[in-house]
C-alpha cells in the first residue's frame, strides 16, 4: 500500500497531474472573468503545463502568475485581436447561412469563410502556448501559429479532437467534466505540442545566431 502512495508511482504521478489540471483550471476561470484577461490566463496555464509535461512543474500557483504578470500585455493584445476577429466570423458565418443563395459567388464566399475559420481556429490553439514558451512580436505569434499548426497537421487535428471530445462530453455526456475543462485540455495539448516545441527551439538554435527575441522562456 506505501508503494501505491509513493509520489513517483507512475499512477500517483497521473493521478496529481489530474488533480492538478483540475486546479489550473479552477485558476484559469477565475483569472478569465474579467473576459479581458483571457488571453494572459490562457497563457500562464500553458507556461505550467508545458512544465508539466516535462515534469518540471514546481509551484504551479507561482508558476501561474509569474507567467501571468509577465505576459500580461501581449497576451491582452493578442487576446482583443482573436475577440474582435471572431465576432466578426460570428457575423459573417449568421450572414452566409441566412443568406443562402445557389450561385458560385456564394460558393466562392462560402469556401473562402471556412478557410479563415480554420486558420483562426488553427491560430487560437497555438498562440497562446507558442507565447508561453517564446518571446516574440505580436505578428510573429501569428505567422508562426498558422505555419507550426499547417506543418504539424497531426498534432492540429488531435488537438482539435481533444477541444471538440471535451466540449462534447461536458453538454451532452456528463456536465461536472466541466471541472477539468480547459486545463485537461492544455495538459494534454502539452504532451503533444511538447516535442513540436522542443524541436523548433533546436531548429533555430541549428540556424543562425538566435536574436534573444526568439530565446525560450526557461
Amino acid at each position: 500500500m506505501s508503494e501505491f502512495f509513493n509520489p513517483d508511482n507512475p499512477v500517483m504521478r497521473f493521478i496529481t497531474k489530474i488533480a492538478n489540471s483540475v486546479y489550473l483550471n479552477i485558476l484559469w476561470f477565475i483569472c478569465s472573468l474579467p473576459v479581458f484577461t483571457i488571453g494572459a490566463s490562457t497563457t500562464a496555464l500553458f507556461y505550467v503545463t508545458l512544465k508539466m509535461a516535462k515534469n518540471e512543474e514546481g509551484n504551479i500557483t507561482a508558476a501561474f502568475f509569474h507567467s501571468f504578470k509577465e505576459n500580461f500585455k501581449q497576451a491582452t493584445k493578442i487576446w482583443l485581436i482573436l475577440l474582435a476577429a471572431g465576432i466578426v466570423f460570428a457575423l459573417d458565418g449568421y450572414i452566409f447561412y441566412h443568406m443562402r443563395f445557389e450561385n458560385m459567388l456564394w460558393t466562392i464566399g462560402t469556401a473562402v469563410f471556412l478557410v479563415a475559420l480554420a486558420a483562426y481556429a488553427i491560430i487560437l490553439m497555438y498562440i497562446f502556448p507558442l507565447l508561453a514558451r517564446f518571446d516574440n512580436t505580436v505578428f510573429a505569434m501569428f505567422k508562426n501559429s498558422i505555419f507550426i499548426g499547417m506543418r504539424f497537421l497531426l498534432c492540429t487535428v488531435l488537438m482539435a479532437a481533444i477541444y471538440f471530445t471535451m466540449l462534447f462530453v461536458a453538454i451532452h455526456i456528463f456536465t461536472p467534466a466541466v471541472i477539468f475543462g480547459e486545463g485537461l485540455c492544455a495538459l494534454l495539448c502539452s504532451y503533444l505540442l511538447s516535442n513540436i516545441l522542443l524541436m523548433c527551439q533546436e531548429q533555430k538554435e541549428a540556424a543562425k545566431p538566435q536574436k534573444a527575441a526568439d530565446l525560450p522562456r526557461l
